[in-house]
């Protein structure tokens, strides 16, 4: 039976995705289901008693074209390993993307295995590239100006900066970096800033332990090359290998040549209503690529809860 989860049900849905997304940081799913999860958001199956499948609708602003747009990220998406092969998933996805199609023009997904949403209209629009490269690969400079506790204002501000340079991104306040700081820091991470001369942030990087062997820049913001130099300098102080994850639009390369770079998929979008969608721009548009290309601007969709 297909239900609203219940909040008495969020433990049993915390074990269910333990146990589907072994992947996952643990210390981030239990920050997750205590800080961010809601139950009014979550479908689940109940079979034999127990939540057995489960789907999170996860509310968002997107801003794109100018324009705020009300969207969601389904996310979560999981079925218990005896139960799977019933159908579970695509029941919870055609409950979903019902209401979806009734309250929004385009709905988003996490792009982990793109054939699994490709039947249900949606496609990948979104990548991201991966760096690989050691601390040897990087140009040296001081520690002048790098701060480990910088105030959540001053990520909104310069974070408010840099985004001006994408089109088609989250749209984030102050209670959004509120919760940021603590995410980073139930992870066992960092968030390392850098502010120039006259004390004006000038980026951040968020810093995640990635195993024992390398440390992950999760997001880096940066309004120009000294900036971003700083901060991967001080990523590699915590641990001489490094993935640096950024757009795929930044092609870092030039400035990293011994890096190695991956591209992944990372975000699928669905196009809801082409018709709505495109009285709304002026423009007419019939599929996902040719609705997000309206602006040259690339993408930047680095939420992922």
């Amino acid at each position: 039976m297909i239900q609203r989860a219940l909040s008495s049900q969020t433990e049993e849905i915390k074990q269910l995705w333990n146990l589907c997304f072994k992947q996952e940081d643990s210390r981030y799913t239990e920050y997750y289901f205590k800080y961010l999860f809601q139950a009014e958001h979550c479908y689940v199956v109940v079979e034999d008693g127990k939540v057995v499948s489960s789907l999170i609708r996860a509310p968002h602003n997107l801003v794109l074209h100018g324009q705020v747009l009300r969207t969601s990220m389904i996310l979560g998406v999981c079925t218990h390993p005896s139960y799977r092969h019933r159908g579970y998933m695509k029941q919870l996805m055609d409950i979903t993307l019902d209401a979806c199609e009734h309250s929004e023009l385009v709905t988003l997904i996490q792009a982990y295995d793109p054939r699994l949403y490709e039947p249900y209209g949606f496609e990948t629009i979104y990548r991201r590239s991966a760096f690989k490269m050691q601390a040897r690969d990087l140009p040296r400079t001081n520690v002048f100006g790098l701060n480990y506790n910088p105030k959540a204002l001053d990520l909104l501000k310069v974070y408010s900066v840099f985004i001006r340079r994408f089109n088609g991104f989250y749209a984030r306040d102050l209670a959004y970096f509120v919760k940021y700081r603590k995410e980073i820091i139930a992870q066992g991470g960092k968030i390392v800033a850098y502010y120039d001369g006259k004390d004006q942030i000038q980026g951040y990087a968020s810093l995640l332990p990635d195993g024992k062997k390398q440390l992950r820049v999760e997001e880096v913001v940066y309004l120009d090359a000294t900036c971003l130099v700083k901060l991967l300098n001080a990523a590699a102080r915590e641990n001489p290998n490094l993935v640096l994850e950024v757009s795929e639009a930044e092609d870092l390369s030039g400035a990293f040549p011994k890096a190695e770079r991956v591209i992944y998929d990372s975000t699928m979008v669905r196009l809801n209503h082409p018709v709505l969608f495109s009285k709304l721009y002026g423009h007419k548009v019939e599929t996902v690529k040719e609705a997000f290309a309206l602006d040259n601007r690339p993408l930047n969709l680095n939420e992922f809860a």
